[in-house]
């Protein structure tokens, strides 16, 4: 006999609705300064000053280049990247986020932080500390059998 499936039980589930709880909670956050969630990953990769290839960007964000290039796409309409030639490269440019940009990594940062504490304010700093060490072996996991 089949077990029947229970969302509730299911790790992957789970992980996906808090991923899109997390990611609904931030962008009404973000609204206010122009910017969603899926521009965070090249904020906290930019913020401090540093300019990187698309390539690098989407290596460090963990997602497909397609995505990465429609991502940086629409900064670049809504001016918070610029693009500059690589020098080690003239073949490659660099991507950098624009002063008016800079101005909100801060506040994109800050966004994050406070979803991030209203989702674990109800457990306590072990159980904070279990769970990330926790899904950060879950991500190992998934990423080596992706590898293969």
């Amino acid at each position: 006999m089949q077990k029947r499936f229970e969302r509730t039980r299911s790790s992957g589930y789970m992980t996906n609705w808090a991923a899109r709880l997390f990611a609904r909670a931030i962008d009404r956050r973000l609204k206010q300064f122009g910017v969603s969630s899926g521009q965070m990953p090249v904020f906290f990769a930019l913020g401090d000053g540093a300019a990187l290839s698309q390539k690098a960007l989407a290596a460090i964000a963990s997602i497909e280049q397609p995505t990465m290039a429609a991502t940086l796409s629409r900064m670049e309409r809504d001016g918070m990247i610029e693009r500059r030639p690589d020098p080690r490269d003239g073949r490659s440019q660099l991507v950098a986020l624009t002063p008016e940009a800079m101005e909100k990594a801060l506040k994109v940062k800050e966004a994050g932080m406070s979803v991030n504490a209203v989702a674990l304010a109800d457990l306590t700093e072990t159980e904070r500390e279990q769970f990330l060490e926790l899904l950060g072996k879950v991500i190992t996991s998934l990423e080596k059998m992706l590898e293969d």
